[in-house]
């Protein structure tokens, strides 16, 4: 989503995840053979791969709450007056929904035999959600949005069949698994998408936090007061096993592997620990970027100001990278090829982000000069 005036902290948030985003799916396609579960068995993954998906934990509620938020600010642009931003959402939801199960969905396997209902997807859905619940007093969306994301692991054993009443809007809600599962093409909800419906909300309450009225050292305290409060609130919850976990930790030989146990946490639907340290984690970031210095500040706000562009470039480098690979070097792991180690992987990310740097920056610039109306969606 786009707003005429960026902030540019907010940008820079984009382009970071945006590049944790990218190391994710390059191991998604030169590290498969070593896949990881949700949550990750700790017996089967090494180190280097924990924390490099658990980096990536940060990606999806950075986009989502940004989101709400941003939708906030186009309702309430720091020049002229408050204006519905149920439009704006309405239109980019439904065009986020298209381009998932369209352009995006080929991207990852070069083929529609499935139709994977992921990140973008759960976006495109929160927003039209968003959409019909903008209007609604503040204290309301309020209730509901801390409602959904503190009270959705209760329903962890709510479990609907196949063949059974509302199974399919169960699925899309709260289940991770196939809408369709017979066929030509199979359609799978990867991200079931309640959970981010309230971080959406959530985010788009939070969007005073950069109104024109707001100081830039108070919304520092706020920042801070949020992104401490909610990584206490996950040390209480998860350091004594109490709630907002399907998984409780163990305590293991090695002060690493019984922090990498901490850390395990669900994301497909995100449990409320996962949402508490990702979110503190993000609040605390966009703290540290008010005001950074150095060069790699506009790069992070190049690749942030184009974020679908981007995503959309990456995945289609990759799969096309990937085929030139296996042509060339021949399958190493099975059918197909896989990196020795994760060291690769992070090469090959720094790699590849220095190499889509130009074009993503080509057309962030492009976007700022052009009038038509359609760019903003990307």
């Amino acid at each position: 989503m786009t707003i005429r005036s960026r902030i540019q902290s907010i940008d820079m948030m984009r382009g970071l995840v945006m590049l944790i985003m990218l190391l994710d799916h390059v191991r998604e396609r030169f590290f498969y053979h070593m896949q990881v579960l949700d949550p990750m068995d700790l017996d089967a993954t090494s180190t280097s791969l924990f924390f490099s998906r658990f980096a990536a934990h940060l990606c999806a509620p950075v986009f989502v709450f940004l989101t709400g938020l941003s939708a906030w600010l186009y309702a309430n642009p720091a020049q002229g007056p408050a204006r519905s931003p149920r439009s704006f959402l309405l239109k980019r939801g439904l065009f986020l929904i298209a381009l998932e199960v369209s352009i995006i969905n080929f991207s990852w396997m070069g083929s529609y035999q499935t139709i994977w209902l992921q990140v973008i997807w759960a976006i495109g859905v929160s927003m039209v959600v968003l959409a019909l619940l903008s209007q609604w007093p503040k204290t309301v969306l309020a209730l509901l949005g801390f409602g959904i994301v503190f009270g959705h692991n209760l329903l962890t054993p709510v479990s609907v069949q196949p063949g059974e009443w509302g199974y399919s809007l169960w699925t899309i809600l709260h289940d991770r698994n196939f809408l369709v599962s017979e066929g030509a093409v199979k359609i799978k909800a990867s991200y079931p998408v309640l959970p981010w419906i309230g971080v959406i909300i959530l985010g788009y309450l939070a969007g005073p936090l950069y109104s024109k009225t707001m100081s830039a050292q108070h919304r520092g305290r706020l920042l801070l007061q949020l992104g401490a409060g909610c990584l206490l609130l996950f040390v209480v919850l998860r350091g004594f096993n109490i709630y907002g976990e399907t998984l409780d930790w163990q305590l293991y030989p090695d002060l690493i592997t019984s922090l990498m146990s901490i850390l395990n946490l669900t994301k497909y639907p995100p449990s409320l620990n996962y949402l508490l340290v990702t979110l503190g984690l993000m609040f605390l970031l966009l703290f540290a970027l008010e005001k950074p210095q150095g060069n790699w500040r506009q790069i992070l706000v190049n690749f942030g100001s184009a974020p679908m562009f981007f995503y959309i470039l990456h995945l289609y480098v990759l799969l096309v990278l990937y085929r030139i690979v296996l042509a060339v070097c021949g399958p190493n792991q099975g059918e197909g090829f896989g990196m020795e180690h994760m060291g690769w992987v992070w090469l090959t990310t720094v790699l590849l982000a220095v190499a889509l740097y130009h074009p993503t920056k080509w057309f962030s610039l492009y976007k700022k000069r052009s009038q038509q109306a359609w760019i903003r969606y990307l």
